[in-house]
């Protein structure tokens, strides 16, 4: 029997895929054509090893077992099986659709997710290339006996997605956040044994799939070898849907993802309701823009019928977003400007949490601190609202953490994680806790990120404070809420928390007779300067 393969060795025959691919698409869609066939491969690994084993045990024919796994699994046509595929040498880019769309026709689970990249387009990949794509993942077996730990693929499948982020450069914030990012706010909100984790943008499914994890390992976080949560999310981008549903699948993990926009079209409902859960998770497109489309849209359509008398449009004029109706009455504190959706999501995760629930939200700074409609959205998440705008509750941010910055691929500005609970424990009442971690971190060429140490110490202080209101000189606090309100609601860490750097004291007066002192000596050495021109005749008349 071959040794089974280790997690090393997969993960570097599996990144040298993308090589084959360089020069024929752009990098950023790699990871669309790779994983396909990643999947594809371990679809028929398995199918094959099921077969075998069905030969042993049951004592069948090879022919007896294909229909015995078949009839238990679904149908899989010749066709769609790697022999037949690998045999190939023309048109094999339409042979892989077909092999796509033969399963995901089987498999309602896996609909739209394998057929959403089309390998048949030959000015796109040639046979040749495909060729090439398709011995290259021929050196390996995939199924459950040929890896070294059983949802080792998953670990495998994450290695390529940073790997596929890191070479798409800003484009991979679209898909992928730092795994240090995710396990640290995980470890914040602290799912348990039995909950529903949620994730309105999930992405490739990175904070699910770590979520499962962190359950996995405590106490009653296993049933039946499968971690004990049900998991749910929402993507707008097909494509990073489709990455999201393979990375579960290959984890062994079950989710119920939805694709499409959260904020104007949220598909998680119940009775028409929004769906509510047990633990929250997000790390939304930072300030995104013109982020309620039907809105986009009427004052599109209301510009295009304006014209001036003389024929001419009028000039285009932005939509008003204090007019914006939420049919889920999700913003109950505020409607966030048209330029920064950022509260728009968290008023969205706020309202897809239950009464007992906590959520993690990764956020830029700027919504700590900016004025306008944020600030009384953050204000009303602080202190509530009175009755003229709904009574809604206050008290409802339980900490603050700032982050480095230059942690993410589309952006330099410093984050910041936002932690609500609406069932803040009697100690933690009326009070927040602040963490400044934006000095810890391993500093590197385009990106910088945390290290094991620097998510340990952020987790263990927050649990400090959280428990006994521990704090840290120079690194955290936990702040009554009257201190915040003198503050008018703002919660620019710098408020809170000093950096622990002594800042030279300047004396004035000293500095100032200096000044005079210099001033004295510049004019001495410019009578000494015109006294030598004067004896070299260039001072004087006309000069």
């Amino acid at each position: 029997m071959a040794t089974p393969l280790t997690l090393e060795a997969l993960e570097s025959w599996l990144w040298e895929s993308a090589n084959i691919l360089r020069g024929s698409i752009d990098s950023s869609d790699f990871k669309n054509y790779i994983f396909g066939l990643l999947f594809l491969k371990r679809f028929n690994d398995v199918f094959d090893e099921r077969v075998r084993l069905a030969e042993k045990e049951e004592r069948l024919s090879k022919k007896q077992a294909e229909e015995d796994v078949q009839d238990k699994w679904g149908p899989f046509p010749s066709a769609a099986r790697w022999p037949q595929l690998i045999a190939r040498t023309e048109n094999i880019g339409e042979a892989l659709d077909k092999a796509f769309a033969t399963i995901e026709a089987n498999n309602p689970e896996l609909q739209h997710v394998l057929t959403a990249t089309q390998y048949g387009d030959k000015r796109v990949l040639a046979d040749s290339t495909l060729q090439r794509l398709l011995r290259h993942f021929n050196q390996y077996k995939l199924g459950n006996g040929d890896l070294y730990k059983a949802d080792m693929l998953g670990d495998a499948y994450e290695y390529l997605i940073k790997q596929f982020a890191d070479d798409a450069g800003k484009k991979g914030g679209e898909f992928y956040t730092p795994k240090a990012v995710v396990q640290l706010v995980v470890e914040l909100i602290d799912p348990q044994p039995g909950h529903s984790v949620y994730d309105p943008t999930c992405g490739s499914g990175g904070m699910l799939v770590e979520s499962a994890h962190h359950i996995a390992a405590l106490p009653n976080g296993k049933i039946l070898g499968k971690p004990n949560v049900t998991l749910f999310g929402q993507e707008k981008n097909l494509g990073t849907w489709a990455i999201a549903k393979l990375n579960l699948y290959l984890h062994n993990m079950h989710a119920t993802l939805a694709r499409g926009d959260t904020l104007d079209d949220p598909k998680h409902l119940e009775d028409g309701y929004l769906k509510t859960f047990d633990r929250v998770i997000a790390n939304p497109p930072f300030s995104a823009k013109a982020w309620w489309p039907r809105l986009e849209l009427a004052n599109e359509t209301e510009q295009d019928s304006q014209v001036k008398k003389d024929g001419s449009p009028k000039p285009v004029k932005s939509p008003n977003y204090k007019t914006v109706s939420d049919p889920f009455g999700r913003f109950v504190y505020g409607v966030p400007p048209r330029g920064y959706a950022d509260l728009a999501f968290a008023q969205h995760m706020l309202a897809s949490l239950k009464a007992d629930g906590r959520m993690g939200i990764i956020l830029p700074h700027g919504v700590l601190f900016r004025s306008g409609e944020e600030g009384k959205i953050r204000e009303g998440l602080l202190f509530g609202t009175n009755a003229a705008n709904g009574n809604q509750p206050g008290d409802l941010i339980e900490a603050i953490v700032g982050l480095p910055s230059a942690l993410f691929y589309n952006t330099g500005i410093p984050a910041c994680v936002l932690i609500l609970n609406k069932h803040k424990p009697k100690a933690l009442k009326h009070k927040v806790i602040i963490i400044d971690a934006s000095r810890d971190y391993a500093e590197g060429k385009a990106q910088n990120s945390l290290r094991p140490a620097d998510v340990q110490r952020i987790v263990a202080t927050h649990q400090a404070a959280f428990n006994k209101q521990t704090e840290v000189d120079h690194y955290c606090r936990v702040v009554p809420l009257d201190e915040i309100r003198g503050n008018e609601g703002n919660l620019n860490i710098a408020r809170y928390i000093d950096n622990g750097q002594k800042e030279d004291v300047v004396d004035v007066a000293a500095t100032l007779a200096q000044l005079a002192v210099l001033a004295e000596e510049e004019k001495a050495i410019d009578a000494r300067l015109n006294a030598y021109l004067a004896e070299l005749g260039l001072v004087g008349d006309g000069l």
